[in-house]
């Protein structure tokens, strides 16, 4: 198989994306790290860094974040830019695969739950390794148990710092099922 056609969109941070990261690298698929000048990134091969023109392309009311993830985010530089990055992140990648916490209200726990709810609006399929339960869920109007496939060429990995070996385990599954010869 070409994996040559293959790239796989994250932010190079420590956990999931990392994770993420490595997988895509053990395969030859190319990874895009998405940042912006001042970030500490965990995983630093091919960053692509944004500059203040393209993170304003992503950019976002943090009250309209705040409602959709029935959270509250405070306005600060460093989290408007997270939520801008992760803009581009769903932006490139047709397919979305995101390692976290669904919350009772069908959210996606934490920063991560932003790269889902932008995977909902942009019509990308959609899939959730639920940690707590072991579990991936496709988002179909809502969370329903699968087994996904990476199925397009062009992907992103994102999810929980805090990544359980369970939620590493996933990861390297998705990607043996996915390439499996």
């Amino acid at each position: 198989m070409d994996f040559s056609n293959y790239t796989l969109y994250t932010s190079g941070l420590k956990g999931s994306e990392a994770t993420f990261g490595e997988e895509a690298e053990k395969l030859g698929i190319q990874e895009v790290v998405y940042s912006f000048e001042g970030h500490k990134l965990y995983r630093d091969k091919n960053v692509r860094i944004l500059d203040k023109n393209q993170l304003e392309r992503g950019d976002i009311s943090m009250e309209l974040a705040s409602r959709m993830l029935n959270r509250t985010y405070y306005e600060t530089d460093k989290i408007r830019k997270v939520l801008q990055t992760i803009f581009h992140m769903i932006n490139s990648g047709h397919q979305v695969f995101v390692v976290g916490s669904i919350q009772e209200d069908g959210s996606v726990k934490g920063g991560t739950g932003w790269a889902v709810e932008l995977a909902k609006m942009f019509n990308r399929p959609l899939h959730v390794f639920d940690q707590p339960t072991k579990a991936w869920y496709t988002w179909k109007g809502q969370w329903q148990e699968d087994s996904p496939r990476i199925e397009y060429e062009t992907f992103v990995g994102s999810g929980t710092r805090y990544l359980s070996d369970a939620g590493r385990n996933a990861i390297s599954q998705l990607f043996i099922d996915s390439f499996k010869s």
